[in-house]
């Protein structure tokens, strides 16, 4: 009650002496007198008052945007705030209530910026370490994520089945030359494997008669060497056939 009656009579005698002089600067501690028992609006009708004639009083103006936070007119409040710490940097009072007001705005990246100049003047201030720290590790989270989404970016493998407009590459087809009694199949014959012969039961030519003589030239070039090499082994077997001596027709 006491503090009360004092505040009471000390706004008395600063309004009268600003009633007296309106270019006074007593309306600083005059609004600040408001400001201390809560009376915002009429800090905020002193002080824009006054700063008509002082406009760079950079006290009266870190006092008004205070004001102003506190009325909820965070618009005007941060405009003064920008404008007082532009022309005083340092001033951590500005500062301090422009935090806040970026944290209700949601501006990360601000509230950040005036933590360090905070902590640039004091680097042990508890509130700005603390709303520093908070702020701090959601972001390099952030920015870690964005990171790892990035690096798994990969290009695009293409797709197993073949594109209509990609040219494939393709082997040699199967080669198949049939005629009466004589068939060849997937004729592939390495250079040099045509004298090692095998069983009649494991090669992949089939004799039902004696081979006739191929005609080369309408075979295509790349299989006229593995086809001449074919008849001619053929022909050897048939004429292994032919002296082979049966004993039923020794018999007979």
């Amino acid at each position: 009650m006491a503090a009360n009656q004092k505040n009471a009579a000390e706004i008395d005698r600063l309004a009268t002496q600003l009633a007296k002089d309106a270019q006074s600067k007593v309306f600083l501690p005059l609004a600040e007198e408001y400001c201390k028992v809560g009376m915002w609006e009429e800090a905020v009708s002193v002080l824009e008052e006054g700063l008509k004639y002082y406009p760079g009083f950079i006290t009266a103006m870190v006092a008004l945007g205070r004001a102003y936070d506190q009325l909820s007119q965070r618009t005007k409040a941060r405009a003064v705030l920008e404008g007082a710490v532009k022309l005083s940097p340092d001033n951590l009072r500005a500062h301090r209530t422009l935090i806040k007001i970026y944290q209700a705005q949601g501006l990360t990246e601000e509230v950040l910026r005036s933590c360090s100049v905070i902590l640039t003047m004091n680097p042990r201030d508890e509130e700005a370490l603390s709303i520093q720290a908070s702020l701090r590790a959601p972001v390099e989270v952030e920015r870690v994520e964005n990171s790892f989404s990035v690096e798994a970016k990969t290009p695009e493998t293409p797709s197993d089945t073949p594109s209509a407009s990609m040219p494939q590459a393709t082997g040699p087809e199967p080669f198949v030359w049939q005629k009466t009694g004589f068939q060849v199949t997937d004729v592939e014959t390495p250079a040099g494997e045509a004298s090692q012969v095998q069983s009649e039961s494991h090669t992949k030519v089939s004799v039902e008669s004696s081979p006739p003589v191929s005609d080369v030239s309408s075979v295509p070039p790349r299989y006229a060497k593995t086809i001449a090499r074919l008849e001619s082994w053929l022909r050897s077997i048939e004429r292994q056939r032919r002296d082979r001596v049966v004993p039923g027709d020794r018999a007979a």
